[in-house]
């Protein structure tokens, strides 16, 4: 693995990095948040080293890319997760600056011709990466695409929760509702079109979130449609509605979209999730498409997982969706 600092032949101009873009791109930057003060268990923040023990560079390596930069971000002090809540939304200032980290670190990664992967930590992380990722594509005048896997809508706003965690609010700031200070980061809002993005696997949606969906125009699949149309034909149809006019696909996979029973190392459970096999065939699925460009993998839970489990299963999945197939 080599750092980005230690890189000498980087495109000597506009031209010639257009040019390197183009390419298929084999290069990948790692940015460790460890943040667990956007929901209420601790064990959130040890996921990056449980996906370190579970060879994560190497993982990714041995498929072929580099790994041209691993960056941690660190955590602001975190008394405002013991504080008994006041406000709407916790911990709102400190999980601002780390958004602000991570939406730098997944835009410089994006220009410097790299695959940022966002490992968490909680799902607030997305607030910052997806902040990012737009900023990324709005300079080149380009649109991108979201896919987001979660068991929750974490579309919920400070009027609407009934928790104030903010790692139940990252796609509905994404799309300019909630805290002024997150849906303005980077100078702009929304970050992501409702039309271009598309929920998948959802099982434990909040009333007010329903609402939501529907009035930002949301594409939204639930369990049920995942039983009924089967993971193959629904990624179809969440490939086909992000739009054809994209340079992009930002993946944003909450792992407690699995089924708990094969990955019980997340937070928040909820029954009834997806399978090894649908999950993978999503992400292949999304993987051919050549457009997968960013990714996030949160939520996972070392306090909450048996034997590294879920770890080493976020790597299988993180391996996918660079495009790793059985043959």
């Amino acid at each position: 693995m080599k750092n980005l600092a230690n890189q000498s032949n980087k495109p000597a101009n506009e031209a010639e990095m257009e040019a390197a873009a183009a390419k298929k791109i084999r290069e990948v930057t790692l940015i460790y948040v460890p943040i667990f003060i956007g929901g209420r268990h601790r064990g959130a923040g040890m996921g990056p080293a449980a996906l370190r023990v579970a060879e994560l560079p190497e993982q990714i390596e041995k498929l072929g890319f580099t790994v041209i930069n691993e960056i941690e971000i660190s955590q602001p002090p975190a008394a405002c997760w013991y504080e008994e809540v006041t406000k709407k939304s916790r911990c709102l200032p400190e999980i601002a600056q780390v958004s602000e980290d991570v939406a730098r670190a997944v835009k410089d990664a994006m220009a410097a011709g790299s695959i940022p992967i966002t490992i968490g930590g909680d799902h607030s992380l997305a607030i910052g990466s997806i902040s990012g990722v737009s900023s990324y594509y709005r300079e080149r005048k380009e649109r991108f695409g979201l896919l987001w896997f979660d068991a929750h809508g974490d579309i919920n706003t400070p009027d609407t929760s009934y928790s104030a965690n903010l790692h139940g609010m990252p796609l509905a700031i994404s799309l300019g509702k909630g805290e002024e200070s997150l849906t303005q980061l980077c100078g702009f809002s929304p970050k992501v079109e409702g039309k271009r993005s598309v929920l998948i696997g959802l099982r434990d949606v909040d009333p007010p979130e329903k609402d939501l969906i529907r009035e930002l125009g949301i594409h939204a699949f639930t369990m049920r449609d995942i039983d009924h149309l089967g993971m193959g034909r629904l990624s179809e149809l969440a490939l086909e509605l992000v739009g054809k006019d994209i340079s992009g696909i930002h993946l944003s996979f909450d792992i407690d979209v699995m089924d708990p029973e094969i990955a019980p190392g997340v937070t928040t459970v909820a029954p009834g999730g997806m399978s090894y096999r649908e999950a993978h065939l999503a992400l292949t699925m999304l993987a051919e498409t050549g457009l997968v460009r960013s990714i996030d993998f949160v939520e996972l839970n070392p306090a909450r997982d048996i034997r590294n489990r879920t770890a080493e299963l976020a790597v299988d999945l993180i391996k996918t969706s660079l495009g790793h197939k059985i043959m």
